[in-house]
């Protein structure tokens, strides 16, 4: 398979799926029914309504625990096809995820200076 081919192939990948997404936004919007209710859209908490607006109800101390799980998560998420090919590529694989880890290690640290760690 040439490469225009292959890049043919993709554009045609993606023109399906847009189309069938849409198609599927377009089957939902004819065949469902839309009904306007005044506390469809109002922000509740266990059925009470909320007398603070939404944006108030998180505190900026979760930062540090969502930067902390993206560092986290990332690592896991390139270990493993890393591992998959490091005996294919070698030492530059290995220098690489150095590297990567480095990196998340220096998030990992700036949590931790911001007191992401400690229990509250």
């Amino acid at each position: 398979m040439s490469m225009l081919e292959q890049y043919g192939l993709l554009l045609g990948l993606i023109i399906g799926t847009a189309g069938f997404v849409l198609s599927l936004y377009a089957l939902a919007r004819t065949l469902g029914k839309v009904r306007q209710e005044p506390g469809k859209d109002v922000p509740a908490t266990a059925g009470q309504l909320s007398r603070d607006p939404v944006w108030v109800r998180y505190h900026a101390h979760f930062y540090g625990y969502a930067l902390l799980f993206l560092a986290f998560d990332m690592e896991m998420a390139y270990m493993y096809p890393w591992a998959v090919v490091y005996k294919q590529v070698g030492l530059v694989a290995l220098l690489d995820m150095g590297i990567f880890l480095a990196i998340l290690f220096l998030g990992l640290l700036y949590g931790w200076s911001q007191g992401a760690l400690r229990r509250q």
